[in-house]
């Protein structure tokens, strides 16, 4: 295995909001000790600022392409059979990572395609084991009029590289309750034989929790004395544990990069709404509590220990960095947003490489986050309770007004300038690289993708 080429286990955790784990602030005072995570936060890295998209879907696809969403037209979950996530033509991580001689298994929660050719095992992955979609599928059959031959039953799935994917059982509550340990059971399998192996390797482990329905395994019930939520928040670190204590067992430790990151912020319905700490807001919304989660890396001798930063980064970043890091070169067919963070993360670098981002629910342009400032074209700090696009945009400085309280367009104007040019370069670039249409199989130009 080349020095250059470490091993790369990336865990994502789903809907878990900024301020949930007791490294950031919540743990025992939200009702859940997260002591396994939280020990892993003072081995390495701990961002303050990582970004991601508003919801599942897109935030996968930035992910997995390094590219926004509204490029590659994952956009939003849509219904079971319909075309969605990201088209074949995309490249993605674990192609990049695969052509350099990685390992590649994904065991979780994919999101990004549920037909023969969208599959993970079809876009890079050697084996993968977990749900097309998503988890609150395992609430239809308990639905009022509930029709089978309608809407279907959810299933759980596995597939190997060149071979079909196969149903392996029903998604149901029962199920939910059991997959995360089941994902760990083969996470870890994967990892005693790659690890013995001479390739690198790459794990994407997107677990379950803490997606509503928040349902834990039975050994987890009732735990907390807090409710489910909290029972799901002492599970998926007790999950997380056991993948880290895998690698540790192994002595995979120093040449394996991990990151625990999650794909949104917190679930806005009640009884499972979570929270983003000192954020407004939740995921489907522009606000702070949306874009930002948690964000933790480990590399021992390359990433330093006990260290945090309110630098900027991007899950588009990952793409770019992982890739790098891996051997891979970039498509230059394309536009990819991510940006090679490494020097960063190893500390060549106090500072980020990246300045800003534009902002997409859907497809518009909801805001733009440049440095200190968010500026905000459409207001809607609770999902479905907003004011729509605003005549003249708010800007806030988040370091002075994290909640978002107080706009200060008016005062501040010339911060319109270097947020213009963002946009304005964003738009040129889509102008010269049209955007993928939702559910479209080819890139603009083919299969009526004009």
């Amino acid at each position: 295995m080349a020095e250059t080429q470490p091993n790369i286990v990336l865990i994502m955790a789903d809907n878990l909001g900024w301020g949930e784990l007791g490294c950031y602030g919540g743990g025992a005072l939200r009702g859940a000790p997260t002591p396994r995570i939280d020990a892993f936060a003072r081995e390495g890295l701990l961002l303050h600022n990582f970004n991601v998209e508003s919801d599942c879907v897109p935030t996968r696809s930035a992910l997995m392409t390094g590219r926004h969403p509204i490029r590659t037209g994952a956009l939003q979950s849509v219904a079971p059979g319909l075309p969605q996530g990201i088209s074949p033509w995309e490249i993605t991580l674990p192609q990049l990572l695969k052509d350099a001689g990685y390992a590649t298994a994904m065991f979780g929660k994919w999101h990004l395609g549920d037909r023969p050719g969208r599959f993970p095992n079809d876009r890079g992955f050697d084996e993968w084991y977990g749900i097309p979609r998503t988890t609150d599928e395992v609430l239809y059959q308990s639905g009022i009029g509930y029709d089978e031959d309608v809407a279907g039953i959810p299933q759980i799935m596995e597939g190997k590289a060149g071979e079909a994917a196969r149903e392996t059982g029903a998604y149901d509550e029962t199920a939910r309750r059991m997959i995360d340990a089941e994902l760990v059971r083969r996470s870890k399998d994967f990892l005693q034989r790659a690890g013995s192996g001479t390739s690198p390797f790459f794990l994407f482990m997107p677990i379950v929790n803490l997606h509503y329905p928040t349902l834990p395994h039975p050994d987890f019930e009732g735990r907390s004395g807090y409710g489910g939520n909290a029972d799901c928040m002492m599970e998926m670190d007790h999950r997380v544990g056991e993948v880290l204590e895998e690698i540790d067992r192994l002595g995979l430790r120093e040449s394996t990069l991990v990151v625990f990151c999650s794909d949104n912020g917190p679930e806005f319905r009640n009884p499972w709404r979570g929270t983003a700490g000192p954020w407004r807001g939740t995921y489907h919304t522009a606000m702070e509590g949306s874009l930002r989660v948690p964000c933790i890396l480990r590399w021992p001798g390359r990433i330093a220990a006990e260290k945090t930063s309110n630098e900027m980064v991007h899950v588009t970043d990952f793409f770019a960095t992982l890739a790098k890091l891996g051997g891979a070169g970039l498509p230059d067919d394309r536009p990819v947003d991510g940006i090679d963070q490494l020097p960063f993360f190893t500390g060549q670098s106090e500072k980020s490489l990246r300045e800003g981002f534009p902002f997409y629910i859907k497809e518009d342009l909801r805001a733009v986050k440049w440095r200190d400032w968010k500026m905000h074209y459409y207001w809607e700090p609770e999902v479905n309770g907003g004011k729509g696009k605003l005549e003249s945009p708010y800007l806030f400085n988040i370091t002075i007004d994290p909640k978002e309280e107080h706009d200060i367009a008016t005062v501040q104007a010339w911060v319109w300038t270097p947020i213009s040019r963002l946009v304005a370069d964003f738009k040129e670039s889509m102008e010269r690289y049209p955007n993928t249409r939702p559910g479209a199989d080819g890139p603009p130009g083919l299969n009526g993708n004009d």
